[in-house]
């Protein structure tokens, strides 16, 4: 009986007609391979249901997984992690942007997406990238129960955003952290980014978001929608330059970044590289 029921999957499958779907694997926010952050972009024909969306970035297993539509003028454009969709996503738009230059309308130096976060501008200056974000307000809040225990420090002040952003006093209690990630999913935001001065630029950052099957991210576009504000203001400047830590390539793997302040936009530069270029072949679910 199992052997039936096994070969009529395969019939049933071997009968629908096959998408080919192309999907470019790129690391963002780094020109060199290994370094970045990756992310998967796939080109869409239509939107296939959201269920088919979010088993394609399960199955890549990325922070990020974008998928694009050409509308004609632009992309429309969405992101899953591999356990649900997200509202907006930095890295991953900097993937699809590189993915539109190198394999879909060569040489162009400016794309805009459309996605949940509103439009998105991109635009390049030789092998760099500036991405036109939207700059997300914060709100200072009481510290939640059983915040020093998931990070093993007090923090100095927090903050409600998109994501919870915890201030720490220093780079050296940051780079500390080992994060409880069981008792960070508890908390009633997206993920956790947590802050400090830098020692050799103006800020550096961590982020964790296990709700979003993100244990640590390597590089975070969308938490600096938060931090770019929140540092700007505090240090008087709207030019800045940060990094973010984590746990990546068997130690404590740093990635830089520029960004600024443009009224009620953030600006972050960067560059991408591609590592792979392929097809998903699935059954057409229409």
């Amino acid at each position: 009986m199992k052997a039936n029921l096994a070969d009529g999957a395969r019939k049933a499958i071997g009968t629908s007609r096959s998408l080919q779907i192309p999907i470019y694997q790129i690391g963002a926010f780094s020109d060199e391979p290994f370094m970045g952050n990756p992310a998967s972009v796939c080109l869409l024909e239509r939107w296939l249901p959201d269920t088919t969306l979010q088993a394609i970035a399960l199955e890549n297993n990325h922070p990020e997984t974008a998928f694009l539509v050409d509308n004609g003028q632009g992309y429309d454009l969405r992101w899953f992690t591999p356990a649900c969709e997200v509202t907006l996503c930095g890295h991953a738009t900097l993937a699809a942007a590189h993915a539109v230059r190198e394999f879909l309308r060569p040489g162009i130096d400016a794309v805009t997406f459309q996605s949940p976060s509103g439009p998105l501008h991109v635009a390049a200056s030789g092998d760099r990238w500036t991405l036109d974000l939207p700059a997300l307000p914060h709100a200072p809040i009481a510290p939640p129960p059983g915040i020093a225990e998931a990070l093993g420090v007090t923090p100095q002040a927090c903050f409600a955003s998109l994501d919870l952003m915890v201030v720490l006093r220093d780079e050296a209690e940051l780079k500390a952290i080992r994060p409880d990630l069981e008792t960070i999913a508890t908390f009633d935001l997206r993920g956790m980014v947590v802050t400090a001065p830098a020692e050799d630029c103006d800020f550096a950052s961590r982020f964790f978001a296990p709700k979003l099957s993100i244990p640590e991210d390597a590089i975070t576009g969308s938490a600096h929608c938060t931090l770019i504000p929140y540092w700007a203001k505090r240090l008087g400047k709207t030019e800045l330059a940060a990094k973010q830590f984590s746990i990546r390539l068997g130690g404590m793997h740093v990635i830089r970044m520029a960004g600024a302040l443009r009224g009620p936009r953030v600006h972050l530069h960067g560059s991408a590289t591609t590592y792979l270029e392929g097809r998903i072949s699935i059954p057409d679910p229409a």
